[in-house]
């Protein structure tokens, strides 16, 4: 059983509340039209969601980890779509500043990100360059005061609204010889080559992105140049960590519509919640349920405290998204043909659950990662 504080407690019935009222009622909308609820994302910002992990100096919150995984997973069970583009802005982009710019960049940046008047972005994988983040070719070269991108980038969420974007870039021979820089969306140059269609998580924006001599001035550098790969791995493990709190909250979906659906549902005169069949799927939902809980939020509170090793994300996001996946399939199974049908939920839950074992590293990924930190 985990314990949480008073103050997590509130947090979660604020972002609960919030999530039955302002995503949950679009969730199937947004995922038919594959539009996204931009007027529930600029709403987070009124309470302080888009600043979590911030100090208070730039307009956040100041909370950990944790903090940011329980919202993940709170918001994950009202619309896995919505919560996706949350995690881009609010971990990949602007997390990424906070722990990485300049004071002058975050001054610049941090608050029209934090309030909403700005949407963020990260930009990393690249169509021949995907599980080898390393392996990126986009290329930065320094010209003057500037720095000229060119290259491109796919599967961007968010990125065919975002303002300000986090790209990474090779700047010089060596692979780890990698970049950051922050690139506006009117920078000549930079543009949105297409918007990607995809079998989930349709309410989420996704883009492949152009940079073609996109100029981009040399104090939107993050840091030094050639010293992004820690940066980037550390800023990666803690988004395994609080996207599988994505996968946590649509597998409580899975198990709390199943449930309530095999309590009212009768075949043969008897309620599905009688039958032995069912009750096994229901009983497996809900014990590696529990036990991916476990797992995450022991890791994220690691994660707070410092401890930091790669395969604290790798094993949770490995974990959750097979979990996640496997609750979509049993509660289609115990819905049947309903569960089939785009009427109801849980095909959604089942399409928007499989991301979750591709992007921010693929399954097979995370357990290389697993594998090599066991014979360090």
């Amino acid at each position: 059983m985990i314990e949480w504080t008073s103050e997590q407690k509130l947090l979660q019935r604020t972002v609960h509340d919030f999530a039955q009222k302002e995503l949950l009622p679009k969730a199937a909308e947004i995922d038919e039209k594959e539009t996204w609820n931009e007027s529930a994302f600029r709403k987070m910002a009124d309470l302080g969601l888009l600043g979590i992990t911030v100090s208070e100096e730039f307009g956040g919150i100041h909370l950990g980890a944790t903090e940011a995984t329980l919202v993940m997973e709170t918001l994950g069970h009202a619309c896995a779509s919505t919560t996706l583009s949350y995690l881009a802005h609010s971990i990949l982009t602007v997390n990424n500043l906070f722990v990485n710019a300049s004071a002058e960049q975050k001054r610049k940046y941090l608050p029209k990100l934090i309030s909403g008047e700005w949407i963020g972005a990260m930009a990393m994988t690249e169509p021949g360059a995907g599980s080898d983040a390393l392996g990126m070719t986009t290329k930065a070269e320094k010209k003057g005061t500037k720095y000229l991108l060119n290259g491109s980038k796919t599967y961007i969420t968010n990125g065919s609204y975002a303002d300000v974007l986090i790209v990474y870039a090779r700047t010089g021979q060596n692979k780890k010889d990698i970049s950051t820089f922050i690139v506006e969306k009117n920078f000549p140059g930079f543009r949105v080559s297409k918007k990607l269609q995809k079998m989930g998580m349709k309410g989420s924006p996704t883009a492949e992105l152009s940079f073609d001599n996109c100029e981009v001035p040399e104090e939107n550098l993050i840091g030094a140049g050639n010293d992004s790969v820690a940066h980037m791995m550390n800023n990666l493990n803690m988004e395994r960590i609080t996207i599988s709190g994505i996968s946590l909250g649509i597998a409580q979906a899975c198990l709390d519509y199943s449930t309530r659906y095999a309590g009212e549902r009768t075949q043969f005169g008897t309620p599905l919640s009688q039958f032995q069949m069912i009750q096994e799927r229901l009983a497996e939902m809900a014990t590696q349920l529990a036990a991916g809980r476990a797992l995450v939020y022991s890791a994220s509170r690691a994660f707070d405290k410092g401890q930091r090793p790669m395969s604290l994300g790798a094993q949770c996001k490995l974990f959750t998204a097979k979990m996640a996946t496997q609750a979509g399939l049993d509660a289609i199974q115990i819905l049947g043909g309903y569960g089939y049908m785009r009427e109801y939920p849980v095909e959604r839950m089942m399409r928007d659950a499989k991301l979750m074992e591709i992007g921010a590293g693929t399954n097979e990924v995370m357990r290389l990662i697993i594998a090599r930190e066991l014979y360090k």
